[in-house]
């Protein structure tokens, strides 16, 4: 299943689980390994022994095409897999830095303290004043954290890490993600500081 933002501020109503179906974002192919076709992943998603299970079908982002996981298993960095689909090297390379999807079955109003990451697309990012700085446009993990990439003025560009106590509140389908601007940096970094730029924008699709 993609992977999933705690909720920080009120869990609002109570609905009652839902079942959907989605394509999320799994991983990306990062490399080719050997001969056979194998393809390293970096993996963007909370459970990659349920999704590169063999057996499982994935999907290249923005299509139909289907692989089907023969073998895998993890090999930092990442995880090595190998699809019925890819017989050989030339095959893997066409997927070189290809995000993949799996098709996902979400249960809206099970677990109402946490958020898919391509639901927190969007969200706005203010300051404790009420003040927008912008909004999420991408969202990866580093060091175990989730980072969301916010976009917006006056700061630009900038990594928000999903953190306390930068983090004050989260609620971004409602009144937003409220940070600490201090605690974050943002008015040192205005002053003239250089904007540190993300190592990887990993991100999932709605």
């Amino acid at each position: 299943m993609g992977a999933a933002a705690r909720r920080r501020g009120s869990s609002g109503t109570t609905e009652e689980p839902r079942a959907e179906v989605e394509r999320l974002v799994v991983g990306r192919v990062r490399g080719v390994h050997g001969l056979r076709g194998a393809v390293r992943i970096e993996v963007l998603t909370d459970d990659p022994e349920k999704r590169f299970v063999p057996g499982a079908v994935l999907h290249p982002e923005g299509t139909t095409d289907h692989l089907t996981v023969t073998r895998a298993g993890p090999s930092s960095p990442g995880w090595l897999v190998r699809f019925a689909e890819i017989p050989d090297r030339d095959s893997a390379e066409s997927l070189r830095d290809r995000y993949l999807e799996a098709e996902v079955p979400v249960l809206r109003g099970e677990a109402p303290d946490t958020y898919y990451w391509h639901e927190l697309i969007g969200a706005k990012v203010l300051d404790r004043g009420g003040r927008l700085l912008g909004n999420v446009v991408d969202v990866y993990r580093a060091g175990g954290a989730e980072v969301y990439l916010v976009r917006g003025e006056p700061y630009g560009e900038f990594d928000l890490p999903g953190v306390r106590p930068i983090v004050e509140s989260f609620d971004p389908r409602g009144s937003g993600i409220v940070v600490d601007t201090d605690a974050l940096g943002l008015e040192e970094r205005a002053a003239g500081q250089p904007m540190r730029k993300a190592h990887r924008r990993g991100r999932s699709t709605p």
